[in-house]
């Protein structure tokens, strides 16, 4: 079926003149550029205004989209009263890795050379700086004549010599209770056998406390028993200047990482540790830095600093060494005492101080911390010395060189939280673009919508008309007008 349609048709159908929609349009200004008056001057200056401010407008709007694609953040600090809080794991490790009585012939065969204490030919070292005393019983675990070696394990003589809690712990209260050594639980670290009060898993929960301030918290006597330290006449990684025990406060998902992260403390003190409790929330990129996908550990399930740099130096060590040290996770052979001494030693310290590269552990998004403030009065006291070595049947000399309490408590029933918030959003964006364009140019998204439909108008408009001129051409003077495919739509699109 042909179709015939006048040009005076089309004609009635075309959109609006611009002066027609520049007055009807909310878009502010353009009415008196697009005027029927012919006032060039005063069209001009509306049009130099509208144009200067659309460009101060775009200006604007790119220093705002600039500015959100930086991404930027802000930290807020709050403080949270509660009325109980649970309380952080504590692990001590006496600077002592090794008792010199505990240790063995079969021990000093193995490992005399790594404690520094034989050379390689499996002789006393430095036998002028051995006290006499120390130096008979040394002479006698030294003997090797007609001596068969035994089968040696690391941990075993780590578990074996370290210091035992039962003997260390003269004294134990938490929250004005009791404790005994079993509330302790052994853990292995770089310092050898340690402990930790208030670990919590494996079915028991963790403590909590219902007031702040001393007394409220961990109080700890401990004997350091220095004359069960090892002799020192070299310089190792399993021997120590100092005397005392190193402490760490961490939350009880944390694994101890106490060569690193604690603090010491030492005999013939009483140290007062105030705490107080941090819960940090970091933002995940592009705002922030901290790590969002879960941890990919063989050893951990829950991501932290200390679990990566552990899990890291695991797995250097094994890639390194075939072996890992007593303190680490998994199920790779211990390393004998001479790895020890000639790699695993070596390797890790290399790790720690220098190498940067290798064990890069993001910042969690979720984690706790403790604020510490340390405080310390002499113990004993001159009317306490003689008491105390009645009672624990000591010289004072001995009180004084070995007796150490702990004190850690909460300063307060509350909390920190320091959190990273986003400090500019898609709705904070939209709403600067959006006052911005209604105060220069009277906009908004619906004149925006104005625009892009008489735009739209036009075009269709313009189209139609390039359809009908090329029909026109190609069609007789004396037959009907035939429309194409798209004729039909741009008439039936003018039409409705």
């Amino acid at each position: 079926m042909d179709l015939k349609v006048e040009p005076e048709e089309m004609d009635s159908n075309q959109p609006p003149s611009l002066e027609v929609f520049a007055n009807s349009s909310t878009l502010h200004g353009i009415s008196h550029i697009f005027t029927y008056e012919r006032f060039c001057v005063k069209r001009c200056l509306w049009l130099l205004f509208f144009l200067g401010s659309l460009t101060f407008l775009l200006y604007v709007c790119v220093d705002r989209i600039h500015f959100y694609l930086e991404y930027p953040h802000v930290t807020k600090l709050d403080e949270i009263m509660t009325p109980t809080m649970t309380f952080p794991a504590v692990t001590f490790c006496n600077l002592n890795a090794f008792r010199f009585s505990r240790v063995t012939r079969n021990d000093l065969y193995h490992a005399g050379e790594l404690l520094a204490l034989l050379n390689q030919r499996y002789e006393i070292r430095d036998v002028h700086l051995v006290e006499e005393s120390v130096l008979e019983s040394l002479k006698t675990k030294a003997d090797f004549h007609n001596f068969k070696p035994r089968p040696f394990n690391m941990r075993e003589f780590y578990d074996r010599t370290g210091h035992d809690i039962n003997d260390m712990l003269l004294g134990c209260h938490f929250h004005g209770t009791e404790c005994r050594p079993e509330d302790f639980k052994v853990v292995f670290t770089r310092y050898g056998k340690c402990y930790t009060f208030n670990a919590g898993g494996d079915g028991q929960p963790a403590l909590y406390t219902t007031k702040g301030g001393m007394g409220n918290g961990l109080e700890l006597m401990l004997d350091i028993q220095q004359d069960e330290y090892l002799p020192v006449w070299g310089e190792t990684d399993e021997t120590s200047f100092e005397a005392g025990v190193k402490v760490q406060i961490h939350s009880q998902e944390e694994p101890s990482f106490i060569d690193q992260l604690g603090f010491g403390v030492a005999p013939g003190f009483q140290t007062f540790v105030s705490c107080q409790e941090q819960r940090l929330i970091y933002l995940p990129p592009p705002w922030g830095d901290c790590k969002v996908t879960p941890m990919d550990s063989d050893f951990f399930d829950t991501y932290s600093i200390t679990a990566c740099r552990i899990d890291c130096e695991t797995r250097y060590l094994v890639d390194n060494c075939n072996c890992r040290m007593v303190h680490m996770p998994g199920d790779a052979p211990y390393c004998t005492p001479e790895l020890y001494k000639e790699c695993a030693d070596p390797a890790l310290d290399f790790l720690v101080e220098r190498d940067n590269d290798f064990c890069v552990c993001e910042t969690p998004c979720n984690m706790t911390r403790y604020n510490k403030e340390l405080s310390f009065v002499k113990i004993p006291s001159k009317a306490s010395a003689k008491y105390l070595a009645k009672k624990y049947n000591r010289t004072e000399q001995y009180i004084k060189d070995n007796i150490l309490v702990l004190d850690i408590f909460f300063e307060a029933l509350n909390y920190e939280t320091i959190e990273q918030k986003k400090a500019y959003e898609v709705a904070g964006l939209l709403g600067d673009i959006g006052g911005q364009m209604g105060l220069f140019i009277g906009a908004s998204i619906l004149t925006i919508l104005e625009l892009f439909d008489y735009l739209y108008e036009v075009l269709k408009y313009k189209l139609c008309q390039c359809s009908d001129k090329k029909h026109k051409h190609s069609s007789s003077s004396d037959q009907g007008t035939v429309l194409s495919l798209d004729d039909v739509k741009c008439h039936v699109t003018n039409f409705h």
